[in-house]
């Protein structure tokens, strides 16, 4: 992998890392309990770096066959991504009680697929790029733990209005990079 695909790479963790933040910034407003956050957070960094690893192995399957355009399908794939962050939150968000119930039992599982559909999408244009597969995963999985830690201890003290503003910030940040990626394939770069 040269440096512009770690830089890529570098650059996504940030939006996944903010991701995640809201989703356990949520969890911590939501009431969840002090002795839930450390199996909550390993549930939540598993599984947001297992689906990059299938997004990637995927991704090099496909760019077999999609060849010159891999790096405009993986810039769609993480704009699309981004566009998604920006829609409008209202009416998607759980009430206090059943946010903290997706974090008991086998519930718990539900919630970690939920949350890391975004991380397949971008492993997906992570595999099309052909950034190194183990790398992804633990970096990904690494950033998830810290986010994940960090909005559950710092959730009951921020508000709703914050929880928002960081979904948006993810959002526009990945149709930056999806823009970014296309640019620089444009001028002749290859990741």
């Amino acid at each position: 992998m040269d440096s512009g695909g770690l830089i890529l790479l570098l650059a996504l963790l940030i939006p996944l890392t903010l991701d995640t933040f809201v989703v356990s910034t949520a969890l911590g407003l939501a009431g969840l309990k002090k002795e839930h956050h450390l199996r909550t957070s390993l549930v939540l960094a598993a599984f947001e770096a297992a689906m990059p690893g299938v997004g990637v192995l995927l991704g090099r399957v496909v760019s077999n066959f999609v060849g010159h355009y891999a790096t405009y399908a993986a810039a769609a794939v993480i704009g699309i991504a981004g566009l998604l962050l920006l829609k409008p939150s209202q009416g998607k968000r759980d009430d206090s009680t059943k946010l903290v119930s997706k974090t008991q039992g086998l519930a718990i599982i539900n919630l970690g697929i939920s949350i890391s559909i975004d991380e397949l999408a971008l492993g997906l244009s992570l595999g099309l790029l052909h950034v190194p597969l183990l790398l992804a995963v633990v970096l990904i999985g690494l950033q998830a733990f810290v986010a994940s830690q960090l909005g559950l201890r710092l959730g009951q003290r921020l508000n709703e209005k914050f929880r928002e503003h960081a979904e948006r910030l993810a959002g526009l940040l990945l149709v930056a990079i999806a823009l970014v990626i296309i640019g620089l394939s444009l001028a002749g770069h290859r990741f």
